[in-house]
């Protein structure tokens, strides 16, 4: 058997009908992979359409049965309330919550009610749970003044973390927007010099792009629906540069604006604006390479220069030993 085997590998013709049996199998799999897994954004756009179709239909029964239907999401009363009693949008700053929230993607009335609300109750709630937590649960061997400033301290907290929950969400939404609004605005270019309009242009890119950065085909296909309606196109592209926040996409919403008010040539500027995206891009990342060194600094000192010493002085400290 052992024999027949070696056999089988040493003759040149078994081994080309082998490797091209195998090549061709290979070939076929690699052809037929795209139609066997599907595309993951039509699958999603399908469940949601599945979903829409399923939430229309009980809200026809429900008006069918003369009960009272809600179209659009509100806040809980009780939020409501305490933030309307309260003032709430007067003193914490309603305006800065509302483009924190945009920039987050959180839109509509109900995640600035929610906003307001647990920026008011988290302070509160830290106080109480630190003051718990420092004279009753755990009683700390200090002054009764570093407890009382570490309740403080607990409560400036609590006022900072909605603003830093939204910060999170921000920072992680405008990462993914960079990395494809490059992709996003050739896609663009290729559209605007093929003769598609700016509309049509945005609302097939908002569709390619799906695949690589939800939150930029949102803000994509926001911005269709808004050139759609708008009185004032240039109202749109503003919109879209506040939503996201991104100097990129500012500076794109900028020459589409003098685009659509001077008739300046489109799509020269968006290969050149194109172009300086990816060169900034670039240069992002090899700031985070040059930062790389200094940043393994502490940890090759830490990690690998001990080591590195026990396993070149230690057989000689052990000699030395043996010696004694």
């Amino acid at each position: 058997m052992v024999e027949l085997f070696y056999e089988r590998l040493s003759d040149a013709r078994f081994m080309t009908t082998l490797f091209t049996v195998v090549a061709v199998i290979a070939t076929i799999y690699t052809l037929a992979m795209p139609f066997i897994s599907g595309d993951g954004l039509d699958r999603r756009m399908k469940t949601l359409a599945v979903e829409r179709g399923q939430i229309r239909a009980r809200e026809r029964e429900k008006l069918a049965r003369g009960e009272k239907v809600n179209l659009r999401p509100t806040p809980k009363a009780f939020m409501q309330n305490v933030v309307e009693s309260l003032d709430l949008k007067k003193w914490l700053g309603e305006d800065e919550a509302k483009a924190m929230l945009v920039q987050a993607g959180f839109r509509g009335q109900g995640p600035q009610v929610s906003f307001l609300f647990f920026r008011m109750v988290a302070p509160i709630g830290m106080l109480i749970f630190a003051a718990l937590y420092l004279f009753v649960l755990v009683p700390i061997n200090q002054s009764p003044m570093v407890k009382i400033g570490m309740c403080i301290a607990a409560a400036y907290l609590g006022i900072k973390l909605p603003q830093l929950f939204l910060r999170n969400v921000i920072t992680r939404r405008q990462q993914s927007v960079r990395r494809a609004f490059p992709d996003a605005l050739d896609l663009l270019l290729i559209c605007v010099e093929s003769g598609m309009s700016i509309d049509a242009a945005f609302k097939r890119v908002s569709q390619e792009v799906g695949s690589q950065s939800v939150p930029l085909a949102e803000e994509l296909t926001l911005t269709t629906a808004e050139l759609s309606y708008l009185q004032d196109r240039r109202m749109a592209f503003e919109n879209l540069a506040a939503r996201t926040g991104i100097d990129g996409v500012k500076a794109v919403c900028t020459a589409l604006i003098q685009a659509e008010r001077y008739g300046t040539p489109l799509a020269q500027a968006l290969r050149v604006l194109a172009q300086e995206i990816r060169d900034q891009r670039m240069s992002e990342a090899e700031k985070k390479a040059a930062a790389l060194p200094p940043k393994l600094t502490v940890p090759m000192i830490l990690f690998f220069l001990p080591v590195l010493f026990i396993v070149i002085m230690g057989p000689a400290a052990i000699r030395v030993m043996e010696i004694k």
